[in-house]
């Protein structure tokens, strides 16, 4: 991909968002001079994931004809030709975002900006970790800080020069404060109440029967299961709900809260000029929507840690994300810091961007750090569950495992 940038877009030229992830592939068509998708389609099977990564060939076998039946829908039957694909020189920029994009998506960056640039004619591209996307979607292209919690948990920040990620290393290695890691506590202080331990909760004892039926019984519906950390961020909402008059409960809702807002702090940029004096954290995932026994501690924990937040709820996904980093791109105002794993920008594909190409650092972790611990992708879409997902916390957009 070495050859001129191409032309400037006109303003009624189309841009595609992606985001891939367990429960499947999200694609949303916009315009580059409209804020917003025009139209969204649905894939339900997850993109392929082998000994070599995130297979490439599987995601353009069903992101092409998603594509192209979106800009015919948007073009009332006029852009696609006798092949099914969209017509070439249509689409003026597109961006994916895709779990396990950091190590796995060697594939994708290698066969794609070809295959995207023969079947739809686009140049401007980029292929994003989903953690970048969902930073889009609630923060936009300002310093900032996000932090997604499903299943999972982690924080990202940008000074809009490189990327600074605490957290999300899967179930067993932290995740600290998300839904598993909630679940886990209240499951533990239920087996507590019925061992007669110090730290039980007869509450969590109650609602652990009701959900899952008599104790003893956990550890064989919990151990064998492929999905354990769903499974235990199933239980983060009876945590939730038993706050009000359990204090065990209470208790697992502030240490998380603690958990949360100590990534946060770790990733939150110095407030710059374009930020004034405050540092926008962006709360976004289905881990929020648990409501004021958790968001409560949050802010209280941020307004200790990091008194210069301005906390928000983040309004956008990482399917909007990536409409927005297409948008930029085909508008050559891509100010999120490129990086080879992180944010990849095909050479020749538009803007080298703040980052001066794809050096952009990413400190508190190694660049090729995966956005999707081994232990598996949370789920594809923002607060929408795996096939074998029993979580009604549901998730982050596979941004943790």
């Amino acid at each position: 991909m070495t050859d001129a940038p191409s032309p400037a877009p006109t303003p009624e030229a189309y841009v595609l968002g992606v985001d891939s992830g367990g429960s499947g592939l999200r694609v949303a068509l916009g315009r580059v001079d409209t804020d917003g998708p025009l139209f969204t389609a649905v894939c339900a099977e997850p993109v392929r994931t082998g000994a070599g990564g995130i297979d490439a060939a599987h995601l353009l076998e069903q992101l092409l004809p998603a594509a192209a039946g979106l800009v015919t829908r948007a073009s009332a039957g006029g852009a696609a030709d006798s092949s099914g694909q969209a017509s070439p020189g249509q689409v003026a920029a597109f961006a994916i975002g895709a779990a396990g994009m950091a190590t796995l998506g060697g594939r994708l960056r290698a066969e794609l900006p070809g295959a995207l640039a023969e079947a739809l004619g686009v140049r401007r591209m980029a292929l994003a970790a989903d953690a970048v996307t969902a930073y889009a979607g609630a923060v936009g292209q300002r310093p900032g800080a996000v932090v997604a919690g499903g299943t999972g948990m982690i924080a990202l920040g940008t000074d809009l020069t490189g990327w600074h990620r605490a957290d999300g290393w899967g179930h067993l290695l932290g995740d600290s404060g998300g839904g598993a890691w909630i679940g886990r506590a209240g499951l533990d202080a239920a087996m507590r109440a019925h061992d007669g331990r110090r730290g039980g909760s007869p509450a969590l004892l109650a609602r652990l029967h009701a959900v899952f039926g008599p104790a003893e019984a956990l550890p064989g519906l919990l151990y064998p299961r492929s999905d354990r950390p769903a499974v235990l961020a199933s239980f983060a909402p009876e945590v939730a709900a038993c706050a009000g008059a359990d204090e065990v409960a209470a208790g697992i809702l502030r240490e998380a809260a603690a958990h949360i807002a100590e990534a946060a702090a770790a990733v939150c940029p110095t407030a710059g000029p374009e930020a004034g004096d405050a540092c926008e954290v962006a709360l976004t995932g289905g881990l929020f929507r648990m409501g004021e026994p958790l968001l409560g501690p949050v802010r209280e924990e941020l307004a200790r840690l990091v008194p210069q937040a301005r906390v928000t709820t983040g309004t956008g996904d990482p399917l909007t994300g990536a409409l927005r980093i297409a948008r930029a791109l085909a508008l050559d105002d891509l100010r999120l810091p490129h990086h080879p794993t992180m944010l990849f920008v095909p050479a020749g594909d538009g803007p080298s961007g703040p980052s001066g190409g794809v050096g952009a650092e990413v400190r508190n972790g190694d660049p090729e750090s995966d956005d999707v611990p081994a232990d598996g992708p949370v789920s594809g879409a923002v607060d929408s569950p795996t096939d074998t997902d029993t979580s009604p916390v549901r998730h982050s957009s596979d941004i943790s495992g």
